[in-house]
């Protein structure tokens, strides 16, 4: 779900490597929609439509399958944070944190039911840091990586030097995170007035409106139109 050329022109999965890839699909299906706890082998290897001898080729136990499909399968949010490091000082502040706003709402509603299982089962959870550890990522890079450009922005003058960047990426990670549980827990039809400022380009422009109102430098005014 990094959306690049690469994975849109790779060729079709054959033999194992399609077998593979619909138990993943199958095990992610079902840890968002029935739980960990209720999915079993025989249900993955049901819904992805093998046996479970074919299943128990590719993965150990029912543990390897979502420790797979959690670093696998979950959305992913690289594409805009690598995005960051190459826009210090071009364009807007406000624009390129946007972005990050819209798609990391969409991450986040994307993640939770997995994150649900993976919550619920601390084994899982532990197998899941290891392997994130293997390549030094982990859910803190989401902050971090926003933090990193607000502080580049900081040196050249286009963000206020008495902030505290990590704060200020805390608290635009933590209003995406919100927004994408209220919209999971009040789904499908959330109550009149729950999801507010309405609309997902509306909730990035205003969250990094207010974000940006108490960063923007000394005597500095917010860019026409924010």
């Amino acid at each position: 779900m990094t959306g690049t050329n690469r994975e849109a022109a790779a060729p079709p999965l054959t033999g194992g490597a399609l077998t593979r890839s619909r138990i993943l699909d199958a095990a992610a299906r079902l840890m968002g929609t029935v739980g960990l706890t209720r999915t079993t082998t025989k249900e993955i290897a049901r819904e992805a439509g093998c046996s479970e001898a074919a299943l128990y080729k590719h993965f150990r136990d029912k543990e390897e399958i979502f420790v797979s499909v959690l670093h696998e399968r979950a959305p992913r949010f690289t594409d805009a944070l690598a995005r960051l490091p190459g826009r210090v000082g071009e364009g807007e502040v406000a624009g390129h944190l946007e972005e990050v706003a819209r798609v990391g709402v969409l991450f986040y509603r994307g993640t939770f039911p997995m994150a649900a299982s993976l919550f619920a089962s601390p084994d899982l959870l532990l197998a899941h840091r290891k392997r994130l550890g293997l390549d030094g990522s982990g859910p803190h890079e989401v902050s971090r990586s926003v933090a990193a450009y607000l502080a580049a922005e900081q040196e050249l003058g286009r963000v206020s030097p008495d902030i505290d960047p990590d704060a200020a990426a805390l608290l635009l990670v933590g209003a995406c995170f919100h927004r994408a549980f209220l919209g999971l827990f009040y789904a499908p039809e959330p109550p009149e007035g729950i999801l507010r400022p309405e609309g997902e380009a509306e909730f990035a422009r205003e969250t990094v409106r207010a974000l940006l109102a108490g960063i923007a430098p000394p005597g500095g005014t917010l860019p026409p139109g924010l």
